[in-house]
């Protein structure tokens, strides 16, 4: 943690760490109470910088004796010098981290800088990266399999093995510029297939005769659209096109800012039933100055944790219903859709699909008018032949 004191005829001085090296910066500002709060923010924003390795010490200090320095250090790591020591999991990761987050959405910047600070230096950090070997991949996972949550629980294998994809990323691209060969893979550790158990449809009417009256159209939007949870908590007003019976999915909430939907196919226009157009309606009545179909007071979305544990899974207690997570309204959407006999290509569009094949693979056990395993199908067809009804 950096900090700054009084230097010299009384000014003050930044004192902070940067690559190992400690660095002291003097500055033209008297010691007051409004230059420390100024300095206090400047040394944040240093420190901000630092830990997302986009810090540039030119850009902070360029008369400073110390950019030569980082720059020719910084510039040696890039080279690749062989006729030096390599640079450590650290050093290599800061790099790596200021030239891949141009490609990663704002929510993933921190993802990843929260894992590669919190996991991988404490673990990899004063090692040389061409020095890791696939034993030491083996040790960490065992390092992350006995690690325990709040409550105890074991952390999962999805878990587990989005932290080797990152240390095998890493070493990858390492040792495509320093030339040397990276540990093989490990092989992912077995991942338990997520249920997915959607709602009846008696189960939705009965779920929206008790929740809470200011929820009823944020969740009947929710089962009647397949909306992801940042899709529906960020929507806004201007994407809801009444005069076509359209949503516009352009937009997702996630980390508590506006981002680009999850990927390309996710950008798409959701046909709304009547059902949706009236919630949709009734909530325009009331709306608010906010851009956001559903907000708080503060004219922000809901905070998703907040909303699942105050309104959720109290209504699903006192519906009687069995325990499920928020996520199955999107598939009870695509099963109902499916029930009432919807074009599965129209199907995939709303649910941002490119094909159909996932709706045929995860849904169709829940249907059993359009799969019909009893073959009752094929007794219906001989009969309307046998009484002239198929020529």
């Amino acid at each position: 943690m950096g900090n700054m004191r009084s230097r010299g005829a009384g000014n003050l001085q930044l004192d902070f760490r940067y690559l190992g090296t400690r660095c002291r910066e003097q500055t033209a500002l008297p010691d007051n109470p409004t230059n420390c709060k100024t300095l206090t923010k400047l040394l944040q924003r240093i420190e901000a910088d630092i830990l997302l390795g986009t810090f540039v010490y030119s850009n902070y200090f360029p008369n400073s004796k110390m950019v030569v320095r980082f720059e020719k250090q910084h510039q040696r790591l890039l080279a690749g010098n062989r006729a030096s020591r390599l640079p450590t999991l650290e050093e290599f990761a800061i790099i790596w981290l200021d030239e891949m987050q141009v490609t990663w959405r704002a929510s993933y910047i921190k993802t990843m800088v929260i894992l590669v600070h919190n996991r991988l230096i404490p673990h990899f950090g004063k090692m040389e990266v061409d020095h890791i070997t696939k034993a030491d991949l083996i040790q960490f996972r065992a390092t992350l399999g006995k690690v325990r949550r709040e409550n105890g629980e074991q952390i999962s294998a999805g878990y587990i093995n989005r932290h080797l994809k990152v240390i095998q990323k890493i070493l990858d691209d390492a040792a495509d510029r320093y030339q040397f060969t990276s540990p093989d893979r490990l092989k992912p550790l077995k991942m338990q297939k997520s249920d997915v158990d959607p709602f009846t449809l008696d189960e939705v009417q009965k779920f929206l005769q008790y929740v809470p009256e200011q929820f009823a159209n944020y969740y009947v939007v929710r089962f009647f659209t397949g909306l992801r949870t940042g899709e529906v908590d960020g929507l806004k007003w201007r994407f809801v096109d009444f005069d076509r019976n359209i949503i516009l999915v352009r937009e997702t909430w996630v980390g508590g800012q506006t981002e680009y939907t999850k990927n390309d196919g996710s950008q798409r226009e959701i046909q709304m039933s009547k059902p949706v157009r009236e919630a949709l309606q009734r909530q325009y009545a009331t709306r608010t100055k906010s851009d956001y179909v559903f907000a708080t007071r503060n004219g922000t979305p809901h905070n998703h944790r907040n909303i699942t544990q105050r309104v959720w899974y109290p209504t699903i207690k006192q519906c009687e219903l069995r325990d499920r997570v928020p996520y199955q309204t999107r598939h009870t959407a695509a099963t109902l859709w499916l029930a009432a006999g919807e074009n599965p290509e129209w199907i995939a569009r709303q649910m941002g699909h490119t094909t159909t094949e996932m709706l045929f693979r995860v849904y169709s056990r829940f249907v059993p008018n359009l799969t019909r395993q009893d073959g009752s199908a094929f007794d219906l067809l001989l009969l309307a032949h046998n009484s002239g009804g198929v020529k």
